[in-house]
């Protein structure tokens, strides 16, 4: 660089020429055939490892049998997860190796030009997309094609299986649990059934059926029946002359699955008396009968109606007067 061409504060600073694209790599399936052939049978397995867990995850779902137990219940997730995971990462895979290994790669400078072109361009852009899927390699390879189009196909087999279990609308089913007249409240998990002397002011217990354990299905019966029960001063809470009588001396239970998306409410603030959801931050006031105060649940916690038993231990009078959980089902019983 001359001194004329030095750049300053009062000059033009200093253009470069452009020094264009470096000179084209081939790749190995670009110039030797096994190599080209190699690589077409590995996008090929990718695809029937794919296809095989779409597969998988089907049979898996009809195969393994829920018993209640956590044993058949990780077989199941196991056995789901795996298939799903591998019909969808095994297409991403494939299709990234037969673009690095099999589909053209040379640079290509595409200059642009109004969005809206004339029929002739329009004509040209067809022919540029028929060009390119000639030259994918697609064509002249049947077995990556007929591969691709089986896993695609496979693929959301799973997903349709899995999600008919979200309907139809469950009606009545959610409507009832394990609550009935004269069940004790007892302990989670221990189902040790709970004095209503032990329950002081101030405390939150957890709580299930005694008898939960003694259903085949006793994972989504807990999912229905799951109860928190507090004590606090009967005379913090709004008196409802149509729930007189649901309480023991102060011990309220409150379903403990959020009626938002059917989270477990499980946070419990003793001094301003509130159950905090943790997934969304949906905030029932206890006081008011878990009124909902903040967040997006639309309803308040259903109450269970409790009394004492001859041996003071806390029971049900009844189940809940209304489903539990989320509110995107018909909550009217029949």
């Amino acid at each position: 660089m001359t001194p004329a061409d030095e750049p300053d504060a009062g000059r033009t600073p200093v253009r470069f020429a452009n020094p264009g694209l470096p000179a084209h790599r081939h790749r190995n399936a670009d110039v030797d055939p096994k190599a080209a052939k190699r690589a077409e049978r590995q996008v090929l397995a990718m695809l029937a490892i794919s296809a095989i867990g779409s597969v998988v995850a089907v049979v898996a779902y009809f195969a393994i049998p829920l018993d209640g137990s956590f044993a058949t219940l990780q077989l199941s997730n196991l056995s789901l997860g795996l298939g799903l995971g591998c019909g969808i990462f095994f297409i991403g895979v494939a299709a990234v190796h037969l673009a690095k290994t099999l589909m053209p790669d040379t640079e290509m400078i595409d200059e642009r030009h109004p969005q809206r072109g004339t029929e002739e361009e329009r004509e040209e852009a067809a022919g540029i997309m028929t060009q390119g899927g000639q030259e994918s390699g697609l064509g002249r390879r049947p077995f990556i094609l007929g591969g691709l189009v089986g896993a695609a196909a496979l693929a959301p087999l799973p997903a349709v299986v899995l999600l008919r279990d979200l309907g139809p609308l469950p009606g009545d089913s959610l409507a009832v649990s394990m609550w009935e007249a004269g069940v004790r409240l007892a302990l989670d998990p221990s189902a040790e059934p709970i004095l209503a002397s032990d329950v002081t002011l101030g405390s939150v217990f957890h709580v299930i059926p005694e008898n939960l354990y003694e259903s085949d299905h006793f994972l989504d019966e807990k999912a229905l029946a799951a109860v928190l029960i507090m004590r606090v001063d009967p005379d913090v809470v709004q008196y409802d002359p149509e729930r007189e009588g649901w309480d023991v001396d102060g011990i309220y239970a409150f379903s403990k699955i959020c009626t938002h998306v059917g989270c477990p409410v499980a946070l419990y603030e003793q001094q301003t008396h509130h159950l905090l959801c943790p997934c969304h931050q949906s905030t029932f006031d206890l006081t008011q009968h878990c009124k909902v105060i903040f967040g997006p649940a639309k309803r308040a916690l259903p109450q269970l109606p409790i009394a004492v038993d001859d041996e003071g231990y806390l029971v049900a009078q009844s189940d809940f007067l209304e489903p539990t959980g989320a509110s995107y089902w018909e909550r009217e019983r029949g």
